[in-house]
């Protein structure tokens, strides 16, 4: 029998908590239920010593049912918080913080549909939207600052005990934004600093608006071996097709993009092409 740790509830009583693993299993074994259980006793409310009102209600988007039978289980445990919604991709999730449903929702880092990148971004320009707290086990050591600089109130990692993502969401919930360590000067790092000699000539092209027919004839390729490069050019870049990339050449051609230099100053792309003429 899996072993059970404690934490405690807005009035002090302490709590036997399931870890996420013991969940997961446990709850796929039983079958776990499609739509989220609610809990019984909500006849009042809670505050926690940070000032939090509970229980606060909580949506979750994960790749994998078992994440989700395991996180439904955990949050099943707890007064704290109530869950609404569960969903296995991106897209299904923003659609469903357009109705403003819940508070918090916890999100995986690589979500079918739409990236989490895509979710932030999105959220970001919705007016009091949840706040976001991605769950991940990805090895992007960049994922954390993404997230922050995108907007989200917090990074977990699925290599972390389950209690310490439960601490998290009652700290979003009383307004902090908790994260590990993150390196604010490598937030925005210069998108052409991973690009083969290649894939900047074929971004450069793509800004005079030269088709892939016409690439292909200036580099001597096939349209398939375009095509390959191309997608290369937009996973580095971190755009989704010829559009933003273009849009972020035009942006930097003209120096309105900034990047975060080593020693933490902003500097514009423009500058920063005058700079290596220099040198």
């Amino acid at each position: 029998m899996a072993s059970t740790s404690s934490t405690k509830l807005g009035d002090g009583r302490p709590r036997a908590v399931i870890p996420l693993r013991a969940s997961a299993m446990q709850a796929a074994a039983e079958g776990a239920p499609s739509a989220p259980r609610h809990k019984a006793d909500r006849s009042g409310e809670d505050r926690d010593e940070n000032g939090a009102t509970f229980p606060i209600d909580v949506a979750i988007a994960d790749k994998s049912p078992l994440i989700l039978a395991g996180l439904e289980a955990l949050l099943a445990d707890d007064r704290r918080f109530n869950l609404v919604l569960k969903v296995t991709d991106g897209e299904e999730f923003l659609d469903a913080a357009k109705l403003q449903r819940f508070q918090i929702a916890i999100i995986g880092w690589q979500l079918p549909t739409l990236h989490a990148r895509e979710v932030l971004r999105a959220l970001s320009r919705q007016p009091s939207a949840p706040k976001i707290v991605v769950y991940s086990g990805t090895n992007d050591p960049a994922a954390p600052a993404e997230t922050l600089q995108l907007g989200g109130a917090g990074f977990v990692s699925k290599r972390a005990p389950p209690e310490r993502l439960l601490d998290v969401l009652a700290s979003v919930a009383a307004g902090d934004m908790v994260f590990p360590f993150v390196d604010i000067r490598k937030m925005r790092a210069d998108p052409l600093e991973n690009l083969t000699l290649r894939e900047r000539s074929l971004l450069s092209a793509l800004g005079s608006g030269h088709t892939n027919n016409q690439l292909a004839k200036d580099f001597g390729v096939s349209i398939n071996t375009i095509k390959f490069h191309l997608r290369n050019l937009f996973e580095k870049l971190e755009v989704r097709n010829r559009a933003q990339a273009i849009a972020l050449f035009l942006e930097m051609k003209h120096g309105s993009w900034t990047a975060a230099t080593p020693g933490g100053r902003a500097e514009s792309a423009g500058a920063r092409g005058k700079k290596a003429s220099r040198d």
